[in-house]
């Protein structure tokens, strides 16, 4: 690239761009901060860093008044070309701001119990059901009382959508612990934790292992969160939940919850082994049985009067079970004289058996005798009829000829089946989402592909398709509903006793939902077609467009070259790279952006994940649908985690555990996963509970400085010496100590927790890993992936990778393209050194730029902050992500200085050779949602909630 001198430069620039009211820290240029950076020709720093070293340095303390009493730091950069500085919070970037939170000790909520309830039914909620992601809820509602079976992914968004009280709910039930079941717990008691002044609780019922999955949580959740967990069975060696004393037989029912409004049991079910010691802590399963108290029969007045008696309290007395003499009769009056017989409680049982193996168990289970009502069993009078049988059971294990017989001695119960099934399949679950996609979709299906499933009209299937053998049915099969999505089985009134398809969301189509927006926005036709002329334009601009020459001289004005194709563009394919925002919300998720994920995928060179916030499975199901996703989990090269809040991590476990089973029998290396020391912890105590098939690899290990001590250990090592020789050892030490003295050296404005004793990286024992990230990164046409740190909270990072270079068909050698994430981060030099050169920045803005205060208080980004960074790194395309709750579409910015910058939303899919295009869909987005009211969603958050 030409330099631009300073007057040509005022001649031809535009009006000059709204700057930051806190400058960011420039750090000395270094002239090769990774091996692909552009070094500027001049000492002479571009003017874009010496607008942002004239700014205010006001800080905190003083825009609020100093009324807050918490250690706000702006410091001066140490470094001699610059005496600028930034903001941010000291304490909550190195982890001690822990103690400026008033402790809270949530408590699990009294209610006063309604026994004659006028209302109670069961209600699938349909978490997963179109994704196939995570296990469905149930619901067990009473008037005063809320029961949840299950909590897998997604719970928390779904409530949200529809409205369903977290807050009423006192308990739940875990069939299995395992990601499946479980995966939306560590977002939920969070949640919950933080909600009024003290917080809200629920006690957790599970087998024995859910002592497992309270150890692992309890590496980033606060251990009062979890008090209220209890487990039953066989105990594993381990106190972190309280334990249920078992029963004298294994198989004998467990009671957990016993008043005067319901009675719920549980059978543990194991599978069929011979040795007990086989049986691994995430196999355990639970059949739970629900009986309601028997009603007792209407009082008939007409009967007390035959019978001598004068109406007044002994009319009371009989309907409370009492026996009384008769006013005119000698003679003792009972409660069946005068009473109707009594209205029996109404039973529903949930039952999860995932194997075949575990079906052998529940077919001897002894203590259900006496729920089996058909005529082949041997009734008594203590015979219990049920009502309903909610099935959690896979297809593969409810078709079977055995389990078939088995649901038939239920006699004439109710059978739901809720596995995962056909049927639901294409229904959007989360209908607000869904219909934000649509528009999108239509405005710029280029950006907003379609959702990756079928459509509705091509679905081919009956009902029984779902419980059908493979091998054709063998007998008739049990008669049976499949779960439909808010399906209710009313238990009473014991007079609408039955299914209850009233709340059933209505499907909706594509069609109307396009018919919806043109009366809404009549112009979104026209802008819909310019849109999709822009390609057009692409196509023909590519013929005269020039390419950047890649000289290593650093253009000044990033803004005076836009139209210059980076020459990692040149001869671009599609099937190079796309970036997909899966999860573009922060905090928690919400009805129309789940948290953070983005999925890098190099099509048939494999993929990666930048973080994997809660549902980042589903959400990878919605885009690629059900089939797709799964090959994208097999593809999967590797997973970075940029820090340990849960809003980029809960959905690991998940994403791993189908990875396992998806590759189970076939040759595969373990996924490499890359992260934080503390997601170490979790993901070792997590895997007592099942194996996730992982190797993980600290990002301190992943830094330029460790790469380099890498590269100079495998030299050394063509001699013959060992990485873990004296002389590599000095080598290795001497790296640390090189980047201990710049981010991190102790007095330096951003002294962390890495400097704290007891957190040292172990070169020796990341040497085999990142040997082997090194030879994934080749075979994927990657040339370098490296972790550098971020401000934040302790161990936070962002990530830089860089593709290969390529040669063309006629020997040209062209650049690789470069993406940089920042994770969660204030603006900072080492982000912006990290940038410098990068062809997509994917950058946190999680305020508007009228908060930069909170932006500060929390150490997150403004969009401008963020827009600012890109700028004086010279990236060529900005995408802004992670937004707060505030913003329940489109988040609040300014379109002057969005030049080069495009807003994420969920499902947002960025082919490389796209880019060009990306920023002129701005205004047609924001002409997408004019009407939209901003609203913090975090309202419907709360209504969910409380």
């Amino acid at each position: 690239m030409r330099y631009v001198s300073p007057n040509l430069r005022l001649l031809f620039s535009p009006p000059l761009r709204p700057t930051l009211s806190v400058p960011l820290f420039i750090s000395k240029p270094n002239p090769k901060p990774f091996s692909t950076i552009l070094a500027s020709s001049s000492s002479k720093r571009p003017r874009s860093f010496s607008n942002l070293s004239r700014r205010s340095n006001s800080t905190f303390k003083d825009r609020k008044g100093g009324g807050r009493d918490m250690t706000m730091e702006e410091t001066s950069g140490q470094s001699k070309d610059s005496s600028s500085s930034f903001g941010f919070n000291k304490r909550r970037a190195e982890g001690r701001d822990k103690s400026d939170r008033p402790k809270k000790n949530p408590q699990l909520k009294e209610r006063k119990l309604n026994p004659t309830n006028t209302i109670a039914y069961v209600q699938i909620l349909g978490t997963g059901m179109d994704t196939q992601d995570t296990s469905p809820s149930v619901l067990l509602f009473f008037d005063k009382q809320r029961f949840i079976f299950n909590a897998g992914e997604g719970l928390q968004r779904f409530c949200t959508e529809h409205k369903v009280k977290l807050s009423k709910i006192d308990h739940i039930f875990l069939s299995r612990v395992c990601s499946e079941t479980a995966g939306g717990l560590p977002g939920l008691l969070l949640t919950l934790a933080g909600m009024g002044e003290e917080g809200y609780s629920v006690k957790i019922w599970g087998p024995s292992n859910l002592n497992f999955l309270v150890g692992a949580m309890k590496s980033f959740i606060p251990h009062a969160t979890m008090v209220h967990t209890q487990s039953f069975g066989e105990s594993p060696i381990s106190d972190a939940a309280e334990n249920v004393t078992a029963p004298i037989k294994a198989s004998d029912p467990i009671v957990l919850v016993k008043d005067e409004v319901v009675k719920i049991s549980a059978i543990l079910l194991q599978p069929h082994c011979l040795q007990q010691s086989q049986i691994k802590p995430g196999e355990i399963s639970v059949l739970y049985i629900c009986e309601l108290p028997e009603l007792m029969g209407k009082f008939d007045p007409k009967k007390a009067a035959a019978l001598g008696l004068k109406a007044g309290p002994k009319y009371s007395e009989l309907q409370h079970g009492k026996s009384v003499e008769s006013d005119r009769l000698d003679i003792m009056v009972h409660p069946a004289d005068v009473m109707d017989p009594p209205v029996p409680g109404p039973i529903v049982i949930l039952v999860d058996c995932p194997t075949e193996s575990h079906l052998q168990e529940l077919l001897s289970i002894e203590c259900l005798n006496g729920y089996y009502t058909d005529v082949s069993s041997h009734l008594t009078e203590s015979t219990k009829m049920v009502n309903c049988v909610i099935h959690l059971s896979p297809a593969s294990v409810v078709s079977s000829p055995n389990y078939q017989k088995w649901m038939k001695k239920f006699g004439s119960a109710q059978h739901i089946m809720a596995g995962h099934g056909k049927k639901t399949l294409e229904v959007p679950i989360l209908k607000s989402s869904a219909r934000v996609t649509s528009r999108l979709n239509y405005l710029c299906p280029q950006f907003f592909p379609a959702p990756g499933f079928l459509s509705l009209e091509h679905l081919n299937y009956s009902t029984s398709d779902d419980i059908s053998s493979s091998e054709g049915p063998t007998e008739k099969i049990c008669e049976s509903i499949p779960a439909e999505n808010l399906l209710k089985f009313t238990l009473r009134p014991y007079a609408q006793l039955g299914l209850d398809r009233s709340h059933i969301p209505t499907p909706m189509g594509q069609s109307q939902v396009i018919d919806e927006l043109h009366l809404e926005i009549p112009e979104i036709a026209d802008a819909a077609q310019h849109v999709r002329g822009f390609w057009q334009e692409l196509k023909e601009s590519r013929e005269v467009l020039p390419t950047s020459n890649d000289n290593g001289v650093m253009i000044e004005e990033p803004w005076l070259t836009e139209d210059t194709l980076p020459g990692c563009l040149e001869n671009i394919r599609r099937d190079d790279l796309e970036i997909v925002l899966l999860g573009t919300g922060s905090s928690q998720p919400s009805k129309y952006r789940n948290v953070s994920s983005v999925y890098i995928n190099l099509f048939s060179k494999g993929s990666l994940l930048f973080d994997c916030g809660e549902g980042t499975l589903g959400q990878l199901k919605r885009r690629y649908g059900v089939d797709g996703a799964d090959k994208a989990i097999r593809n999967l090269k590797c997973v970075w985690i940029s820090h340990i809040h849960a809003d980029h991590h809960t959905g690991l476990a998940r994403v791993l555990a189908l990875r396992r089973d998806l590759l189970k029998g076939v040759p595969h290396e373990p996924l490499l996963v890359i992260g934080p020391r503390q997601l170490k912890r979790y993901l070792d105590a997590y895997q007592r509970l099942e194996d996730l098939d992982m190797q993980f690899l600290d990002c301190r290990s992943t830094t330029k400085a460790s790469w380099d001590t890498f590269v100079r250990d495998g030299a050394s090592n063509n001699d013959g010496s060992s990485p873990q020789s004296p002389r590599h050892s000095n080598a290795k030490n001497e790296s640390m100590q090189e980047i201990n003295q710049t981010l991190f050296a102790k007095s330096s404005r951003m002294q962390s927790y890495l400097r704290q004793p007891g957190s040292p990286v172990d070169h020796s024992a990341a040497y085999p890993f990142l040997k082997s990230l090194k030879k994934m990164l080749g075979e994927a046409g990657l040339e370098a992936l490296i972790s550098f740190p971020v401000v934040h909270c302790p161990q936070a990072f962002g990530i830089v990778l860089e593709a290969a270079e390529r040669v063309n068909s006629v020997g040209k050698v062209i650049p690789g393209w470069k993406i940089v994430y920042s994770g969660d981060t204030r603006p900072c030099p080492e982000l912006v050194d990290a940038c410098r050169g990068a062809t997509v920045l994917i950058h946190e803005a999680t305020f508007e730029d009228g908060l930069f205060d909170e932006a500060i208080a929390r150490n997150h980004s403004t969009t401008k902050e963020a827009i600012e960074v890109g700028n004086s790194a010279g990236a060529y395309r900005i995408v802004l992500t992670h937004f707060s709750q505030r913003y329940p579409k489109i988040p609040v910015f300014d379109e002057t200085h969005m030049h080069k910058t495009c807003i994420a939303f969920d499902m947002m899919s960025i082919n490389i050779a796209d880019l060009p295009v990306l920023p002129k869909v701005l205004p047609y987005l924001k002409l997408l949602f004019r009407n939209e009211v901003a609203v913090d969603e975090s309202d419907d958050i709360l209504d969910a909630l409380v």
